[in-house]
């Protein structure tokens, strides 16, 4: 259970030995505890701990008692969700339990404390919890996956449209005007609009990979880094024939990666550079070796990424609003790029300051298959 996920429970009580055994009968796996001995310092835990699953409050406090903490909390539009209990040592009478659900109170315990029934109670207001952030989860999947599927409506619909009319209009005036000297031009625009067709559709395709099979699939075999990224560069390039691009080696580039994978990585970030970097200054490459278990790839630009955009700059279709009379690519390289990575069992980060833009990409020198790394992680965690 990864730490968003945890269940939190609150208890309230000005004797430290109540909370110390309270929270011996509650402990368990995926549960956090927070305590409290006055209502402020419940109050001041609320603030700082949301999604709490169940508070637990002793009624006669000095100060603030049970009853006027339990109204504050109420009081809140942030807590007033929280399931309250009462536990007093206090009187029986029925005006006093009246009192207590008045104040919002979900059930009263009476001191001393069943154990299994406090713990059979506590236990529904988790398992509540649980389901909640569930249903919560499941959410948030389904409504990534319809953007993400009105995206991919939208880029066959437009961006896809785009190339195939340059196509076929240079088809059509092929075939009206079958001109020696502009057959060579119009093939031109033919190929070069079926390239960036191919493109998206490779793109659109990893996605569904990713997607289908939750992570991107890797044909690990022994790769001579600095060849693979040279030759890589010198492709990326020919695209770019009006600008450089500076290469540092620095230590042992030999390793066990997926090359065709890292020409992706490396395809990605040098293209986005040489196209959004500023045209009369080079861009820099560093391939470092140095380190006996990793190897570091960084590209750098001179140019600047605008701070709104870092955080979802690994995001799939990004910045769908283009800026008038600009081509833009569909908002997926980057976020491939980070699937790569990632598959590695590597980490990618940018930075963007003091007039340049910096991709690292960090990678063990000997990466596992996915399922390999899993079941690593696994049996260390043991």
């Amino acid at each position: 259970m990864s730490h968003t996920d945890r269940i939190k429970c609150l208890l309230v009580d000005d004797v430290q030995e109540n909370l110390i055994a309270l929270e011996a009968l509650l402990q368990r796996d995926g549960l956090d505890i927070l305590k409290a001995q006055s209502g402020p310092e419940a109050l001041e835990l609320l603030l700082t701990h949301g999604d709490v699953a169940l508070a637990l409050l002793d009624v006669q406090m000095p100060e603030m008692n049970g009853f006027e903490l339990a109204e504050l909390i109420r009081g809140s539009e942030r807590t007033r969700h929280i399931p309250l209990i009462f536990i007093t040592a206090g009187s029986r009478e029925h005006n006093w339990q009246f009192k207590g659900y008045e104040s919002g109170a979900v059930d009263f315990l009476y001191k001393p404390i069943d154990p299994h029934m406090l713990t059979t109670k506590a236990g529904v207001f988790f398992e509540l919890q649980r389901r909640k952030q569930a249903l919560a989860h499941e959410l948030k999947e389904r409504t990534e996956a319809l953007r993400i599927n009105e995206m991919f409506m939208a880029v066959l619909s437009h961006d896809l449209r785009t190339p195939l009319m340059a196509i076929q209009a240079a088809a059509a005036m092929l075939k009206r005007h079958p001109d020696a000297d502009k057959s060579a031009a119009l093939a031109e625009r033919v190929l070069s609009s079926s390239q960036r067709m191919g493109c998206m559709i490779e793109d659109l395709l990893d996605i569904t990979r990713i997607r289908q099979a939750g992570g991107m699939a890797l044909g690990l075999v022994p790769v001579d880094l600095q060849a693979l990224v040279q030759r890589t560069l010198d492709e990326v390039l020919t695209s770019f024939p009006n600008r450089s691009v500076n290469v540092e080696w620095l230590g042992t580039l030999q390793g066990t990666w997926d090359g065709e994978r890292l020409c992706q990585v490396v395809t990605n970030l040098a293209g986005n550079a040489l196209h959004h970097g500023a045209p009369d200054q080079p861009v820099q490459v560093t391939v470092d070796g140095s380190q006996a278990n990793t190897v570091a790839i960084t590209v750098a630009n001179s140019g600047m990424i605008p701070q709104a955009l870092l955080p979802q700059i690994f995001d799939p279709f990004r910045g769908r609003d283009r800026e008038p009379g600009r081509r833009q690519g569909l908002g997926l390289g980057l976020f491939i790029v980070r699937q790569i990575v990632r598959a590695h069992q590597g980490h990618i980060d940018v930075t963007s300051q003091a007039g340049t833009t910096c991709f690292r990409v960090e990678l063990p020198r000997h990466a596992r298959a996915p399922a390999q790394a899993a079941s690593a992680s696994r049996n260390s965690a043991q």
